[in-house]
């Protein structure tokens, strides 16, 4: 258990049964004014990552050239349709995470990668920093073999670095991409909507090799 949380993902049996009612969102984009529930653009793809607390997350990526959309939400476990309060017990197994749509000919997928390993310690397993449990676990959720083999290439250099600066193994779960299921629209762009709001992301200080001569 962590801090009365389970440390585990549940089966399906032990997970909360959700409900089958999608989350309603009444909102567009809070920056850009997009519905967020668009469709990928023609030229346009997708990806998906946890790193912990999904506001600060989300901050990231909105500020990254090159990304048209970003959304928050719950991925990676067997309660259909959840709310923040039932992924805050920790018996939905999903995680907090980020899906971004980006323009690949403006930012590349390894440029988002290269993002996400910088920008958070994945080798802390079920937490980030002060904040614990499952849904805090770090993830790249991958929609083509392309992407899975580039975030597995990926961690595999980075690896070798954060051992060199003595962090231990990454504990990063790399997976096909579960359904997303949106959070509420108050968390979405969250720290726009509340510049003075908590970030908890903080990454190692580790330069991930991605792009750069070794």
């Amino acid at each position: 258990m962590l801090f009365g949380k389970p440390a585990t993902i549940p089966t399906k049996a032990e997970a909360l049964p959700g409900r089958d009612e999608a989350m309603p969102l009444a909102e567009p984009h809070f920056l850009w004014g997009r519905d967020l529930r668009s469709p990928v653009p023609e030229g346009m793809e997708e990806a998906m990552f946890g790193m912990g607390c999904f506001w600060g997350v989300e901050r990231i990526f909105w500020n990254t050239d090159g990304v048209w959309l970003t959304m928050v939400g719950y991925a990676g476990g067997p309660t259909p349709n959840p709310t923040y309060r039932e992924v805050c017990t920790g018996m939905t197994g999903h995680n907090e995470v980020v899906r971004v749509i980006y323009d690949p000919a403006k930012v590349s997928y390894d440029d988002l990668l290269r993002i996400f390993w910088e920008n958070h310690d994945p080798t802390q397993g079920m937490r980030q920093g002060n904040d614990r449990g499952t849904q805090y676990r770090s993830g790249i959720y991958t929609y083509t073999a392309a992407q899975k083999e580039a975030a597995e290439a990926s961690r595999d250099a980075y690896a070798e670095r954060l051992s060199a600066a003595g962090y231990g193994n990454i504990t990063t779960e790399i997976m096909d991409a579960p359904p997303f299921y949106y959070a509420e629209d108050y968390h979405q762009q969250y720290l726009e909507k509340n510049p003075g709001g908590y970030c908890g992301i903080g990454g190692t200080g580790v330069t991930c090799p991605i792009g750069l001569n070794a």
